[in-house]
């Protein structure tokens, strides 16, 4: 029987979260099953997220110009747009 597990390639590590509170890991089950994934691999997406690193503001700058905004007025309008679309 093998005792290390292989993750994307890599060894992984086993974590253990102690003393959760009953509504906190059904809130989670309830995640997960939203989701579509099992406990397991709702928290893993959960710490792939924390775990991804922050932006940096060119980082970030980059993304905003490859929307093709302008101006705050025309990021308003696009956030109407989209909100108005899921009224439909």
């Amino acid at each position: 029987m093998e005792s290390e597990r292989i993750h994307n390639g890599v060894m992984a590590v086993t974590l253990s979260v102690k003393n959760v509170p009953e509504k906190l890991a059904e809130r989670l089950r309830q995640r997960a099953a939203r989701n579509h994934r099992s406990l397991q691999g709702e928290l893993m997406a959960i710490l792939e997220d924390a775990a991804r690193p922050a932006l940096t503001i060119d980082e970030l700058a980059e993304r905003v110009k490859a929307l093709g905004l302008k101006t705050p007025a025309e990021s308003a309008a696009m956030i109407r747009a989209d909100r108005d679309g899921r009224r439909r």
